[in-house]
């Protein structure tokens, strides 16, 4: 059976590799000289994310469903990232059949290429898992308040179900898994439109638009820099243990403190407009990463201002792409060059 040193690099494959979190740990595993195996099928994620990567020599993309049988290469990769599900609220509730077989049938596929091939896998499940907590903050203990027929079923259920089998893979046929489970993550590479608050609240600001809050604003959430989080998952796959390790910071946040950030970090005098609260919506959401940080050596490095002023940036220069596109079709109009959430 594989079980390369940590030190090494490897043949690595990325399922859901155009997507926000696996773009950049394709990035990561390439400057540590691993061979990168990437799949998306495109539905959620962006070829653009990888596109500075196609002339990377140790670099393969691959337009792949990952419900259906993977490409004969995967059986040469030692490791197994799964990131392989959209986590765009917007998408998935529009998708919720799709959404539901990514987690399941696509656990199911790279699980079975693991046990034949002896590859280790890391499977990136997420704080959905807890559903609304009754338990605060929320430990890799807790078994979650979820409701199995809600509007967010298809993902949170979907992610139990990949977890659950991970573990029977791992118990009944000794196949090497890793669980991260994922708090809220922002950063570079966000796309406009799919429904997650930092994204909502930094195109809505640079655009001058109203910042949309849902209920009455004190709902929370912890917020985990990109790096921060592709650095936990590969400590996380190198590890001796295989988790459910949580994956976030466990600093707590107000939406309406999120808001108010943006907005002085913009320099934007937009204000806030306040609809009701989604249904199923936790009301609150932090991790403990005390196992993290015990098994790990791992805790958050990005402050929120730091992390939020680079992911502003970042839409910055997508606004003035997008503005650029629009002005050579002959329109001009300042907001329009906001209206690109198929970017």
């Amino acid at each position: 059976m594989k079980n390369p040193s940590p030190a090494s690099p490897h043949a690595v494959l990325v399922a859901g590799a155009a997507g926000f979190v696996g773009s950049h740990l394709c990035d990561r595993l390439l400057e540590r000289g691993c061979r990168v195996l990437a799949l998306d099928d495109l539905s959620s994620g962006d070829v653009r994310h990888v596109e500075h990567l196609r002339r990377h020599p140790a670099f393969r993309f691959v337009r792949h469903d990952i419900t259906e049988p993977l490409p004969t290469e995967a059986r040469d990769c030692e490791r197994i990232f799964n990131l392989a599900c959209p986590a765009s609220p917007a998408y998935y509730q529009r998708h919720p059949v799709a959404t539901v077989l990514s987690s399941a049938v696509g656990a199911w596929r790279l699980l079975e290429v693991a046990q034949q091939t002896g590859a280790r896998l890391l499977h990136v499940s997420t704080s959905e898992v807890y559903g609304d907590p009754q338990v605060h903050p929320q430990s890799e203990g807790y078994w979650g308040h979820v409701n199995p027929i809600g509007p967010r079923a298809c993902y949170d259920e979907g992610k139990r179900c990949a977890e659950a089998m991970c573990l029977a893979y791992a118990s009944e046929r000794g196949v090497a898994v890793r669980l991260a489970r994922l708090f809220n993550c922002y950063g570079p590479r966000l796309r406009p439109g799919d429904g997650r608050v930092v994204s909502n609240f930094i195109v809505q600001a640079l655009a001058g638009r109203p910042l949309t809050v849902y209920g009455d604003g004190r709902q929370t959430r912890s917020f985990c820099y990109v790096d921060d989080t592709v650095d936990g998952l590969l400590r996380l796959m190198d590890a001796g243990f295989s988790g459910p390790v949580n994956l976030g910071n466990p600093q707590e946040r107000t939406m309406l403190d999120l808001a108010e950030r943006v907005l002085r970090l913009t320099g934007s005098r937009s204000r806030l407009v306040f609809e009701p609260l989604p249904a199923d919506d936790p009301t609150r959401r932090c991790p403990d990463i005390t196992l993290a940080r015990q098994r790990l050596g791992w805790a958050p490095q990005v402050a929120i201002d730091d992390g939020l002023a680079r992911t502003i940036e970042y839409f910055r220069a997508l606004s003035a792409e997008a503005g650029a596109r629009i002005a050579a079709q002959g329109s001009v109009s300042p907001s329009a060059a906001y209206s690109f959430s198929r970017l």
